[in-house]
């Protein structure tokens, strides 16, 4: 018996082993980084990217190489939300406070509540949330799930076709194995017309990690079960919160969390500039706490 359990353990090391190799592979094939990117290039971002291109050296290398490019350019990690706040005031993308049975960060999307026309601005605010939730994950977990709410969709209030391909394109490319699943809950017969051209963005891996849910189907309902614990997902998912997003208190959140991205980053210089500009006497009471969205996962 015990010769079993150690010959297991000597299994799964053997296992483990190709992909350590492949690690190290693809950090020696990048060479030289920058601090910044060294931070982010850690052994399990190597992973996600070589997960992303079936563990093939030169095309993650690839892949990797032109993120690397792009957060250069866009910058995620240095975004405020004070930046993006004003995309965020009705609440049509946020951070649940309530993570999913896996541990993972809950994002909600609710398309009916566009309230920006700029392409430009909703990307930049969906990708601060992006990183938002990363950086809420516990440390035993790497992926976020989506729960996008349908309530008053119509065609006439859906994202543009090049908004939903933009987003498909930095989260397939910039993100990799990032996404778990993305539950579209209820979604009107309508928008069958609209996925037909967004599902064409997609790469096979994303496009199964997207579930349809319907309130009246079993399946639909024993996997939401399955994934969420009812008391904390909303109502609109078929859950018992009642969730209302509130959004002075999520910029509340939001200012705090800035703080700790900019400092996990090694931005402490401009991490300073803010915590002494918060600091600065302006005569308006102390700002309490905030408080919850939803019930804490159990």
């Amino acid at each position: 018996m015990f010769r079993r359990k150690n010959n297991s353990h000597n299994h799964q090391e053997k296992d483990s082993l190709p992909s350590e190799l492949k690690v190290n592979e693809l950090r020696f094939a990048l060479g030289p980084l920058s601090e910044l990117n060294l931070k982010y290039c850690n052994d399990a971002c190597l992973r996600r990217y070589l997960e992303a291109r079936e563990w093939n050296i030169e095309k993650a290398k690839k892949m990797l190489e032109e993120s690397l490019k792009w957060r250069s350019v866009f910058k995620p990690e240095e975004i405020r939300w004070e930046e993006v706040a004003a995309e965020g005031e009705t609440g049509k993308v946020y951070r649940a406070n309530f993570h999913d049975r896996e541990g993972r960060s809950v994002l909600i999307l609710r398309p009916a509540l566009q309230n920006t026309a700029s392409l430009d601005n909703n990307i930049r605010h969906l990708v601060y949330l992006i990183e938002n939730a990363i950086l809420n994950l516990p440390e035993d977990q790497e992926q976020m799930s989506w729960l996008i709410d349908f309530t008053s969709w119509s065609l006439s209030t859906s994202v543009p076709i090049k908004s939903a391909k933009e987003t498909a394109h930095i989260l397939q490319n910039h993100y990799p194995e990032r996404l778990a699943m993305a539950f579209l809950y209820n979604p009107p017969r309508i928008f069958e017309a609209f996925w037909k051209v967004v599902k064409l963005f997609l790469d096979p891996k994303t496009f199964q990690k997207v579930k349809f849910v319907y309130p009246k189907k079993k399946g639909s309902v024993e996997l939401m079960q399955s994934l969420f614990d009812e008391d904390n997902l909303p109502i609109e998912f078929g859950g018992k919160a009642i969730l209302k997003y509130n959004h002075e208190e999520f910029s509340k959140q939001m200012a705090q969390d800035d703080l700790k991205a900019l400092n996990i980053w090694g931005l402490h210089e401009k991490a300073e500039k803010i915590s002494l500009s918060n600091a600065k006497p302006s005569g308006a009471e102390v700002a309490p706490e905030p408080t919850c969205l939803a019930p804490p996962a159990s």
